[in-house]
This record gives structure tokens, sequence and C-alpha cells, in this order.
């Protein structure tokens, strides 16, 4: 069992130990129910990074993953003891749990059928587990939001006067060493891999266990019709029927088997139709927004998703010690990503413009507010530091950096196309000169392919190109270079051949 597991089992079970003595628990409440629940999850990965998400799944949860046919999705089984952990994967975009799965759905010949194929389909599927992992869900977002509505105040308290007044997290905390070692309880709270999970899914339920059933009773009597609305996202070229077509009769149908009211815009249920060639497959969403807004708050022309960078990360096997530079950080979504999983590496976020220096430094102070929110106390720190420099010129010792991790600006919003012929061959020689060589690693991102593939070219005998990840950015179709730096040592080119670097 992985330490994230051990952790959120501990906190699961010291959960139940609070529920049982604040409340007589029935065996027929919502825990016995659920407790050996089985559901498949589904998640939206970025394209290209599908294997990478499967891995994570397969090392976080110990659950076996499948690639969808459908680029940028995933699907993998789960106990709903796991919910919690599938929320904390760095990898996935979106999540949603399958009601239904059809491998090869057969589709009828003309529009009427079809739709009336979907009309018929919505009282056929078996809706009841998929949506008590809604509800359970829905539980966590709730607690999620009074979170927020509490700590903001408390956080000043704590930065005005250095102490402050008892705050309900830290009660929380309080409650749980009677049950488990402060010791196990402190690091559970500062891993990184489960200090989301910790803070906003779990913590809150403790202080407010008979408040939630008071309100869970309140409901049963006055029952609130539940709000929802249907996406269809469809892929294929060989279907009768639009997107919106298939969401509104199937859309109708479900409204009048549950009686619920459509809102396209303030609805609580959001219900999935994924339509791929002749793969079809019904879900709830689990998500609100893409799981990638978790780092970044003061965003550049051409930000980095943190799922993205995630991906990129993994790509080049980080190992503790490493340092792990980006020579162009914008934002600095790659190295607090770095940061943030990877706390036993050093990660530099550098960039010659001073804006970007600046967001890159806000972004990794408004990082650290929030984790001394979340956990109550000033955090250690992070392992990163930002600096302004000339990508061509980096002020680093030659064969000091392990991992060279970076968007390569692609010519479009930013720099351009003809700048970039002579920038990316200055930026490999660089980055050749600062790698170690025969170990070190670079994991580069551009849509200026042509551009790249010539520099690297004349590059062969300091980089070799070991993989390729094609990705789609914001619907421009990009590639991720793997590269390992060769054994051969950095010879200085000769002043007369150097030049000035063109960024």
């Amino acid at each position: 069992m992985s330490d994230v597991q051990e952790a959120t089992n501990q906190l699961l079970d010291v959960n139940l130990c609070e529920n049982q003595m604040s409340i007589q628990v029935t065996e027929s409440g919502p825990r016995s129910e659920s407790e050996h629940l089985q559901v498949t999850i589904g998640a939206t990965v970025p394209t290209g990074f599908e294997q990478t998400a499967a891995d994570e799944v397969r090392e976080k949860l110990g659950s076996s993953c499948k690639i969808s046919k459908d680029r940028g999705k995933i699907y993998f089984d789960i106990s709903v003891d796991s919910l919690a952990q599938v929320h904390c994967l760095r990898s996935v975009d979106n999540l949603f749990v399958v009601v239904q799965e059809f491998k090869d759905y057969q589709f009828k010949e003309t529009k009427e059928e079809v739709l009336k194929d979907f009309e018929e389909l919505a009282g056929k599927l078996p809706w009841s587990d998929p949506l008590k992992i809604w509800k359970i869900n829905t539980c966590f977002k709730k607690k999620k939001t009074k979170r927020r509505k509490i700590n903001p105040n408390s956080s000043k308290q704590k930065i005005d006067n250095g102490r402050g007044d008892t705050t309900v997290e830290k009660d929380v905390k309080k409650e749980l060493t009677n049950s488990v070692s402060d010791s196990q309880i402190s690091d559970c709270y500062e891993n990184p891999a489960i200090k989301e999970q910790v803070s906003t899914l779990i913590g809150d339920g403790l202080t407010s266990c008979k408040d939630e059933t008071e309100e869970n009773s309140k409901e049963e009597a006055d029952p609130e019709v539940l709000k929802f609305r249907v996406t269809c996202n469809r892929a294929g070229e060989k279907h009768c029927f639009s997107s919106n077509e298939a969401a509104r009769d199937f859309g109708g149908a479900v409204q009048d088997y549950f009686k619920w009211k459509a809102d396209m815009t303030n609805f609580d249920v959001e219900v999935l139709l994924n339509i791929h060639d002749n793969e079809v497959v019904v879900g709830i969403a689990l998500t609100e927004e893409s799981l990638h807004r978790r780092n970044i708050t003061h965003f550049g022309p051409t930000t980095l998703r943190s799922t993205l960078a995630y991906g990129m990360l993994r790509l080049c096997a980080p190992q503790p010690t490493d340092i792990i530079v980006d020579p162009m950080c914008g934002t600095g979504a790659i190295p607090i990503e770095g940061a943030t999983e990877w706390s036993n590496c050093y990660h530099i976020a550098g960039d010659n413009n001073p804006l970007a220096v600046n967001r890159a430094a806000n972004n990794i102070s408004s990082l650290l507010t929030k984790i001394q929110v979340k956990e109550g106390k000033l955090p250690l720190g992070l392992p990163i530091d930002t600096i302004q420099w000339d990508i061509c010129n980096l002020p680093l010792r030659t064969g000091s950096v392990d991992i060279i991790v970076t968007d390569m600006p692609f010519g479009k919003r930013m720099g351009s196309k003809k700048r970039n012929w002579n920038l990316y061959p200055a930026c490999l020689r660089e980055m050749s000169r600062v790698c170690r060589p025969g170990t070190g690693r670079a994991v580069l991102l551009t849509q200026d392919k042509k551009c790249f593939a010539k520099a690297l070219s004349g590059m062969g005998h300091l980089w070799r190109k070991v993989h390729t990840v094609w990705v789609n950015i914001g619907g421009l179709h990009a590639a991720v270079y793997l590269l390992k730096r060769t054994p051969q040592s950095f010879v200085h080119p000769s002043e007369e051949d150097g030049e000035r670097c063109p960024w």
C-alpha cells in the first residue's frame, strides 16, 4: 500500500470514528451502503499523455487503466474509498463516473431512429451506483466551499498577528490526535501528494457531522428538484446526427425519467454523452472545472496547463537531488508543478522577460499562501528559485544541470517563426553546455517542428532524440521532444563564431 493510500485510509477511519461518537450510524446509512461500491472512473487528459496518466493511476491508486480509442481519455476502476485520491491525480483534467459503456453501439440508418434510441436508452441505464458516487463527490465539494468561506479571515489573522485565534482546521487536527499520533497527522498534512485531499475533502467534515445529518433529514422531508444538463462530445464522420441533437433528445428522456429540471448554466448534475465512432459512453461529471487550474493565479499570454507540465516532467523521470531548470519559464507552470510533486529536487525558473519572472514569483507566493491556509501554519517553502537571465548565456556552470524542461516559443503569440530559426540553435547549444554529459535530459515543447528539427540536426553530436509525444495545444499540433545528452563534452565556440542571442 502506498503512503497516499495509507494516510487516506487512516483519516477516513478517524472520520468514521468521529461520526460514530456524535451520531449512531445505522446499517442503512450512506457509508454502509457505499462502503464496498466499485465504479469505473473516466478522466480526460492532455492528448498524447494518455500513457503517462495511466502510469500515474497504476502507481498511486493501484488500479488497472484502459486507454480509450478516443484520444485524451482513460478509464479505471476504483472503490469509493479511493475517490478522494482520484482528485489528487496530477495528470488528469476532468473526471466523470461511467454510467455505462457501449464498445460497439449499433446506430440506426436514419437520424430519427438514432435519436429515438437515445430517448429509450435513458430509462435502461444503471444510474444507481454512479449517482451514489456523484452524491459523495458533491459532499466533498460542499466541504471545500465551506473551507473557502472560513479560511481567508483566519489566514489574515495569522499574517497580521503572527498567531491569531485557533482556526477550524486546527480544531480538526486536535480532534484527530485523539485517535492518530501527532507525527502521523503531520506526515499526512505535509505529504504533497495528499495535501489537497486531506485539507479540502476530509478535514472539514469531522466537525460538522451532526449538522450534515440534520440537513440530510430536512432534505428528505422537503426534497429539492435537481437541475441538470446533458453535454454531448462527439467525434467521427459517419454519424447522421449532430451533437446538439443527441444532447437535446437524450436530455429530454433523462428529464422525463428523473423529473429533474433542465438548466444549461446553473446545474447540479452534468450528464455526459461521449460518442467516438461506434463507442458510446454515458457518464456523470465529477468536476466543475478542470483540475489543471491548481497552481497558477497570475496568467501570461501563453500559460501552460499544469497537467501538461506534469506530463512533461514525468517523461524525464526526475530522481532525488536532481537540478531541474526551465530556462523559458513564463508564468512558472513547469517548475511550480515540479516543486510541488518532486520536492526532493531543486528547481530553477528563469526567463529573459522581467514581467514573466514577476508572474512566476507571484504564482510561487500564491501557492505558499494557499498551503498556509490549508495547513494552518507557515510552510517551510518550496525548493524553487526564480531568476531573470539570457537563454543564450545562462549563469550556470558547464555540466551542472540534470534536467531541462521548457515550453519553447511557438512563434505565434510569442516571438516569430523567423526569429526561431536563429533562436532554436542558440538555445540547444547553451542547453547542451549546462546539461550534464551522459546523464542529462531535456524535454522541450514546440509547435515549430520544422525549425526545431533543423536545429537539432546540427546538434546531433550533443543531443540524441529518444522519444516524441504529439500533443494538441489550443488547437495547434505540437510536439514534446525527449532528448538525451550525449557523453561528448561541450566545446565552447570561438569568439568569431559566437553570436549575440536573437531572443
